[in-house]
């Protein structure tokens, strides 16, 4: 007998020979029922629809009619969506499954069933899928909608172990659950899962993929699920954009945003929100503007989410005004609208803006939350607004807010910054002491303070109280060590640091390099660097300021060169740096390079620029110096206080008067530091009448108290004129004792205008205030030289000897070819030294012919390189700098000469003779100011 078949509206299903009287019992059944037709074997093979092989199993579609496997395969896609008869069939008419809404019924038949589906049917035991699949699908997604994430991923296990057919409604809620916990090796698992079920083409599973990766911080794996992705939806798209953002990688994220455009799909408010904080993290002020442009002719446009989004985007980009349109052109404002604005004010440095905004949220009755009482209390730490801060921590009190850990931490900041630390100790007592975050806010407060000691000793009482310190409390108490120079105490802490394994983290090297270098242990820096794998940029810009600051200026310069070739790119600090230590040694040629790099990078940091002023100032350039203050767009006081003290370095007194005229003029507030550098500049060039104009009407007309420097100031602009009974009577009327440096200032001036009776006075008080001091020996000892007491010459000498104070050798410094070479009295150690020491004998012989006559007597404004050393005998160390700068450099090159000391008068004249006779001009810095030698003169008119 041939097969048959029953044809049913939407399937097929056969038989083959068996048992003939089941079969035509189903048949009978069947053919009873409304639209069900029955054809023998004989009319399938007629049949125009159908076409049948005898030989065959299956029966295959060839209109619009499926195949049986792809009903199948619809089946187990989602047995939940079936209904499963197999235990309540009344007889072989009523189908195994039947489908909830579309009515579509499957059989099983033991000949036509294919293997596959077999085995498949073998694991979803009789009367299971709606108890087991579908309420458990449902409850998989309640626990994660509920936020019991771990729960749902123990459901999922257990699902597992009973057998359950895993599906897409399976995996989704599972996939989030591991996204909210970021369970990275949990959702892998689940991955490969999915892969083997081939639910992974799905746009839904494969979107939910990506966000798990994304949250769990593997961006590899979230791209190769996105490319792998059949079709991509807006979904997909905006999570991809997303995990980019959220991986700091913003310029990736603009690219998607490209390739999403050229496939001709719109973002949605999801997508312009990742793409705005993509715009904001890389400060992409225009890329910004155009997204907001699309924006606007979008049906985002309007959206609060968006609109708070294009706020925080141009409050990050610096961009305040367009910031500023945005809210006002927002017709509705939430909480987070408000508290965006007020933190972009006060992050900007705006926190009056930010507290006047704060005020108008209040009158708009909007109720502000945590988040932007954080933003107003940084406000207010910042300008230094107590008031308003204890009015906001009144309202944090009536809201419950202020038990808050981040909270009380933020108070304690702001009252610490507004100088207030008995309010900051009131918060801090009130917080819950079993936390380390408000320990670690007290110490880090006291140490912005300058309270170091207290900080230790409120890290002792945490000790003592068993509390664990963390990371944040070992950076604070290294500051505080830092601060007070308190070296063993910075051991102590490093070696609980270590203990703790802390030591290999890149911010902890950072500080502990921070720390011994200003503790005066740069040894315990260097070891502590090359201990570190790789050092990032914050370790190398520590490392290079350390060495600044310990007086290696051309080792610094040397990290900063070794930096840049292992490809590690220099930050603000690291500029910053560096350009100190050029400016420590006169290195022209380096600082420039630095200022072509700054340049190309478009950094316009005030601060940054205004190291660029002082690097050119102290190597002599002054016209370098003003060519960078005069494009500054931006300048703040310290940028002006920097370009007057450059003047006054290089003794062009005028211009100094005539730049302080402009800082009135545009209404700037002059500090003490600003009239330092006026009273010096008038000091330099001898501009008595305005110097003491100045010093009266500083507190006066300025509201600026006068200091130890300002008296020295004065007293040399007198003593310099030799008005210097005038010099004594003024430190007779100091409200305080005289420092040593204002002691000598007088000295110096004694000895220029010969009054060697004050000259001795004097010297013997530099002694009595500081004896441990060198400077006021050899002085002394010059008098007694200058005045042919040789005998109490001698006694000094051997007093100076018996007390082991040594005085402090000369040394100069000269750049050429990008390399500092240095130079002592009487130096052989430099590898060209024979070379050097010919060099020099044939210019004196030169200088010679030119009538230069060496200067043998002692003079008492050199702090005394010469004292023992005839110089005729052993150079001066400027002298061997300058036989090698012309040795090294071609004819007519300016040399530039940086020395430690006061220059002498042999090596002023010295110097001036050789400007004339090879001309060149040569620029020499000593301890006191510049000195531009051309054409056999100098420009501080042998008035130093």
């Amino acid at each position: 007998m041939s097969p048959f078949l029953v044809m049913v509206p939407k399937h097929v299903m056969v038989w083959e020979h068996g048992d003939l009287v089941g079969n035509w019992k189903a048949v009978e059944a069947c053919s009873r029922a409304p639209g069900w037709k029955y054809h023998s074997g004989t009319h399938c093979r007629a049949s125009k629809q159908i076409q049948w092989d005898s030989s065959a199993t299956q029966v295959v579609d060839a209109g619009k009619n499926r195949k049986v496997e792809e009903l199948w395969r619809k089946f187990f896609w989602d047995p939940s969506q079936w209904w499963d008869h197999r235990l309540d069939k009344g007889n072989f008419g009523h189908p195994d499954f039947k489908h909830k809404k579309s009515r579509e019924a499957l059989w099983i038949d033991a000949m036509a069933t294919p293997e596959w589906v077999k085995v498949e049917l073998a694991i979803i035991k009789p009367g299971t899928i709606q108890s087991s699949m579908f309420s458990w699908n449902i409850k998989l997604g309640r626990y994660v909608k509920d936020g019991q994430d771990q729960k749902a991923l123990e459901l999922y296990r257990q699902m597992q172990v009973d057998g359950a057919h895993l599906n897409k409604f399976t995996f989704i809620p599972a996939i989030k659950a591991c996204s909210n916990l970021a369970a990275l090796e949990e959702g892998i698992c689940i991955h490969s899962h999915i892969i083997k079920s081939g639910c992974d083409s799905d746009i839904f599973v494969g979107s939910c993929l990506v966000d798990m990766y994304s949250k769990c911080g593997s961006v590899k794996e979230a791209f190769r699920v996105f490319n792998n992705m059949p079709t991509r939806d807006i979904v997909s798209w905006s999570g991809m954009i997303g995990c980019c953002v959220k991986a700091g990688q913003g310029e990736k994220a603009l690219q998607l945003f490209q390739q999403m455009q050229l496939e001709g799909l719109e973002p949605d408010r999801i997508a312009y929100v990742g793409l705005l904080n993509a715009c904001a993290s890389l400060g992409a002020l225009e890329e910004g503007r155009r997204i907001h442009e699309l924006i606007i002719q979008s049906r985002c446009n309007g959206d609060i989410v968006v609109g708070n989004s294009l706020i925080n985007m141009y409050v990050k980009c610096g961009s305040l005004e367009d910031a500023c349109t945005q809210f006002n052109n927002m017709s509705e404002r939430d909480v987070v609208t408000w508290s965006t604005f007020i933190g972009g004010y006060a992050n900007c440095g705006q926190g009056e803006k930010a507290l006047k905004l704060f005020e108008q949220m209040h009158q708009h009755h909007s109720k502000p939350d945590r988040v932007t009482f954080l933003a107003v209390l940084n406000a207010c730490a910042a300008t230094g607004a107590l008031e308003e801060g204890r009015c906001a921590h009144s309202e944090l009190i009536q809201n419950g807010w202020h038990l808050d850990v981040v909270v009380g931490s933020c108070l304690i900041d702001m009252y610490c910054k507004c100088k207030s630390l008995p309010d900051a100790w009131k918060v801090f007592n009130s917080m819950s002491k079993e936390n380390v975050v408000a320990w670690n806010a007290m110490i880090t407060g006291l140490v912005k303070c300058e309270e170091g000691k207290s900080a230790l000793e409120l890290y002792k009482r945490m000790q003592q109280e068993q509390v664990q310190p963390d990371k944040v409390t070992f950076l604070g108490v290294l500051n505080a060590c830092a601060s007070l120079s308190a070296l063993q105490e910075g051991r102590e802490v490093h070696a609980q640091v270590r203990q703790r394994r802390l030591e290999s983290e890149l911010t902890m090297g950072s500080c502990l390099i921070d720390m011994y270098s200003k503790c005066g242990s740069i040894e315990d820096a260097c070891l502590v660097f090359d201990n570190m794998r790789s050092p990032d940029v914050v370790s190398w810009s520590a490392m290079i300021a350390g060495h600044v600051k310990y007086g290696q200026g051309a080792r610094a310069l040397q990290l900063f060169s070794e930096m840049q070739q292992r490809n590690i790119e220099p930050s603000s600090v690291t500029f910053i740096a560096a350009l100190n230590a050029c400016a420590s040694l006169a290195a022209l040629d380096f600082g420039k390079s630095i200022h072509e790099q700054i340049l190309q990078r478009q950094i316009s940091y005030v601060f940054l620029w205004n190291c660029l002023i002082d690097m050119y100032c102290k190597c002599g350039s002054i016209d370098e110096a003003y060519g960078v203050f005069d494009s500054m767009p931006n300048r703040d006081e310290v940028s002006w206080t920097t370009m007057l003290g450059g003047y006054a370095m290089h003794g062009l007194g005028k211009e100094a008067l005539a730049l302080h005229e402009q800082m009135c003029l545009k209404g700037l507030k002059l500090d003490a530091i600003s009239f330092v550098c006026l009273l010096s500049a008038c000091s330099h060039a001898g501009l008595v009448d305005e110097g003491q104009y100045y010093f009266t009407a500083m507190f006066p007309v300025y509201g600026v108290a006068a200091t130890a420097g300002h008296y020295g100031c004065i007293v040399d602009v007198l003593g310099r004129a030799g008005w210097l009974d005038e010099a004594e009577d003024i430190i007779r009327r100091m409200p305080f004792q005289p420092t040593v440096s204002i002691l000598i200032t007088l000295l110096a001036a004694c000895r220029i205008h010969g009054n060697m009776e004050m000259g001795e006075s004097i010297a013997k008080q530099v002694i009595q205030v500081d004896p441990e001091n060198a400077r006021g020996y050899v002085l002394l000892s010059n008098v007694y030289t200058a005045t042919g007491k040789l005998d109490y010459r001698a006694k000094v000498h051997d007093l100076r000897k018996k007390r082991n104070v040594h005085k402090q050798p000369g040394c100069s410094w000269i750049e050429v070819g990008n390399r500092v070479h240095t130079f002592l009295v009487d130096d052989k150690q430099h590898p060209q030294s024979r070379e050097i020491r010919k060099e020099l004998n044939r210019l004196c012989g030169l200088l010679t012919k030119a009538g230069y006559i060496p200067d043998t007597s002692l003079l008492l404004h050199d702090d005394g390189e010469e004292e023992e050393d005839d110089f005729m005998v052993c150079p001066h160390s400027e002298k061997l700098a300058i036989a090698y700068g012309l040795m090294s450099t071609p004819s007519g090159t300016s040399l530039r000469i940086l020395k430690n000391l006061r220059v002498c008068a042999d090596c002023h004249s010295f110097t001036k003779f050789v400007s004339k006779v090879v001309g060149r001009e040569l620029i020499v810095r000593d301890a006191s100011r510049f000195h531009h030698f051309k054409d056999g003169a100098c420009s501080c008119k042998d008035y130093w």
